[in-house]
C-alpha cells in the first residue's frame, strides 16, 4: 500500500512538474526559443531543374515583452542568414493581446522588417488582425488599405492584396485576409487575383488563414498561411485549440491533399495567452524542387 508520505511526496512531485512545464511554456519558449522548420515539397508538375528556397515568417504580433525591438531583429538576421531565394511574411503584425505591455508604431516594425533580404523579393499579406485592429479600415470597409499594408509599402515591402507579382521563375500571388470582417468574411478575392495568372509559370500563393485552401485551384503549386500559431500548445502532435473550422486538419507544417501542397507555418508571436508549449516560434523554411 502507499503510504500518506507516499501520496505527499507524489502530490508534490507532480505539482513540481506541472510548475515546470508552466515556466517553461510562459517564461521560455515563447521568449527564448527560435527555431527553423524546414519541409521539402515537390509539387505536382514543377519544372525540372527550378529549385526554390522560400522563408515564411507569420504572427509576429510585434509588442513589448515578447516580440520588441530587439526579437524582431534577432528573427529578420536569422531569416537572411538563411539566403532566401523569396522571403514571405503571412499576416497579424500587430500585437492583439492584453499581455502587451507596451505597442510597437507600425512604422517601426515595417522599418525593421524592410532589412529582410532575397534574391527575388519580399512579399507580404494582411492578417486577419491587421484588419481587426486598425478601426478606419474597419469602417471603411472592402477596399481600404490597414495601416499596417501603408507602413510595409513605405519601408519597400510588396503587400499583396489580391495581386500578383513575377519573382524570378514563379508567380507570387497574396489573397487578403479571409476572415477581415468575421469568420469566412474576407477582404479576399480569389478571381481578382486569377486574372493575372496566365501561362504555366508556377504559382506561389500566400494567404494568412488556411480554411480556404480546399477551394483553392490546383493552379496554385505551393500554398503559404498562418494563423494558427500550431496551436501555440502542442502535444503528441495534437493541438487542443486551433483556430480553424478543420481543427487540427491544418494546424501546421505541410499537408497534402488530393495532389497539392499547404504550408503552415507555427509562426512567431503569440495571441490571447502569452504562452507556447511544443511548438516554438519559428522561421519556416521550405525547400521546393520537382
Amino acid at each position: 500500500m502507499i503510504g500518506r508520505r507516499g501520496v505527499l511526496v507524489g502530490l508534490g512531485g507532480g505539482v513540481a512538474l506541472g510548475a515546470g512545464f508552466a515556466g517553461y511554456g510562459f517564461g521560455v519558449e515563447p521568449f527564448l526559443r527560435l527555431s527553423v522548420q524546414q519541409h521539402r515539397v515537390t509539387p505536382a508538375g514543377w519544372p525540372p531543374g527550378l529549385k526554390l528556397r522560400v522563408a515564411a515568417l507569420a504572427d509576429l504580433h510585434a509588442g513589448a515583452p515578447i516580440m520588441a525591438e530587439a526579437r524582431i531583429e534577432q528573427i529578420v538576421a536569422a531569416t537572411n542568414a538563411l539566403d532566401p531565394d523569396i522571403t514571405v511574411l503571412l499576416g497579424d503584425y500587430g500585437p492583439s493581446s492584453r499581455f502587451v505591455t507596451r505597442e510597437l508604431d507600425h512604422a517601426d516594425v515595417a522599418r525593421r522588417l524592410g532589412a529582410l533580404r532575397a534574391r527575388h523579393g519580399v512579399f507580404a499579406v494582411n492578417g486577419n488582425h491587421d484588419w481587426w485592429e486598425d478601426a478606419a479600415a474597419m469602417r471603411a470597409g472592402r477596399g481600404a488599405v490597414p495601416s499596417i499594408a501603408r507602413a510595409f509599402d513605405t519601408a519597400g515591402i510588396d503587400v499583396l492584396a489580391n495581386r500578383v507579382r513575377r519573382a524570378g521563375r514563379v508567380l507570387v500571388g497574396g489573397l487578403d485576409s479571409t476572415w477581415a470582417f468575421g469568420f469566412e468574411r474576407g477582404a479576399d478575392d480569389l478571381p481578382r487575383l486569377m486574372r493575372d495568372v496566365t501561362g504555366d509559370t508556377p504559382l506561389l500563393l500566400l494567404v494568412h488563414e488556411p480554411d480556404i485552401f480546399p477551394r483553392l485551384p490546383a493552379r496554385a503549386a505551393v500554398t503559404f498561411c498562418g494563423h494558427t500559431h500550431g496551436g501555440q500548445v502542442r502535444l503528441l502532435g495534437y493541438s487542443p485549440r486551433i483556430p480553424s473550422r478543420y481543427g487540427n486538419r491544418y494546424a501546421w507544417g505541410h499537408v497534402r491533399e488530393a495532389g497539392r501542397d499547404l504550408i503552415v507555418s507555427g509562426g512567431l508571436g503569440t495571441t490571447t495567452l502569452p504562452v507556447r508549449f511544443g511548438v516554438p516560434p519559428e522561421i519556416t523554411l521550405v525547400e521546393i524542387s520537382a
